[in-house]
């Protein structure tokens, strides 16, 4: 009986390790402030000008930011925006740059076209009176707060609503903004969202639900287009598991067919040994979901 007991707390521990394992759907590890500037600037290079956008405005609103970071990080903002004919966001970019640090300058090394823009931009910002980029801010920033909690699992070709809300007691966001994209590589694809009463609503078209994951992450800017909040980001996405079958358990910490399998691997060694140590007794071991 001793030998018994001991098999079957065996089988007890083997279930819980299966349950507290590490969920498939977790988060990537976040990279620093000035490893995304990096990869910002060589997606820039190589012409990625969407791909860039992204994951600077995860530099941008990063923890580790230093003030230097944050002025390449506009700088590198405005380029893409400039690049592609987006000149209202560039000019926010620009105007964030220069609330940082009114002396800075461009280069001549510089593309005349980017040292052409950023003087423009600077003569309306000095005739302005050189204003303060409201979403600029840190302060400001550590108010806003997307509260949204994604779902844990969904069935293959399922479209998939999401909901939630925004803490905003300065009333700065303009606009909200979904990326997502099927699997774990390439590139995000973006869609509106519907936001109102600081309430938003978008959804996943069914198309892109496939196994074994789909990505995503919300993005709320201000009237400049400048990202000023985010639920995820390009490099730590929001991951849901996609089951190829309908699902029987939506949450993805306790999958049957999992335990059902490390079960399977230790009961039938248990009975096994129980058979070759005591031929002419039964036992039963009775396995509930």
């Amino acid at each position: 009986m001793k030998r018994l007991r001991l098999l079957l707390w065996i089988v007890v521990v083997a279930l819980v390790g299966v349950a507290a394992s590490p969920s498939p759907v977790s988060a990537k590890g976040k990279s620093s402030s000035k490893a995304l500037v990096t990869k910002g600037q060589n997606l820039f290079d190589e012409q990625r000008y969407e791909e860039s956008i992204q994951t600077l405005s995860a530099a941008l609103l990063h923890p580790d930011a230093t003030k230097a970071a944050r002025q390449t990080t506009y700088k590198l903002l405005a380029f893409n925006y400039i690049v592609l004919g987006k000149n209202d966001e560039a000019d926010g970019a620009v105007r964030g740059l220069l609330a940082l640090d009114e002396s800075y300058s461009l280069p001549d090394t510089e593309s005349p076209r980017f040292r052409e823009f950023f003087s423009s931009v600077r003569d309306k910002w000095v005739a302005d009176g050189k204003p303060g980029l409201k979403g600029v801010d840190p302060s400001l920033l550590k108010k806003v707060k997307i509260v949204h909690a994604p779902p844990a699992q969904v069935d293959k070709g399922a479209g998939i609503s999401l909901t939630g809300t925004i803490e905003d007691p300065e009333v700065i966001i303009d606009k909200v903004r979904l990326y997502y994209r099927t699997g774990t590589t390439g590139r995000f694809k973006s869609t509106r969202v519907s936001y109102a009463v600081r309430r938003f609503s978008v959804d996943i078209p069914g198309r892109a639900v496939k196994p074994p994951i789909i990505e995503y992450y919300l993005e709320a800017s201000d009237e400049n287009g400048l990202p000023v909040a985010l639920k995820g980001d390009s490099e730590t996405p929001l991951r849901i598991a996609v089951a190829q079958k309908a699902s029987v358990l939506k949450s993805p910490w306790l999958w049957v067919p999992v335990g059902v399998a490390v079960v399977a691997a230790i009961v039938i060694p248990v009975a096994i040994v129980l058979n070759q140590d005591a031929p002419d007794s039964a036992v039963t071991i009775n396995v509930f979901e």
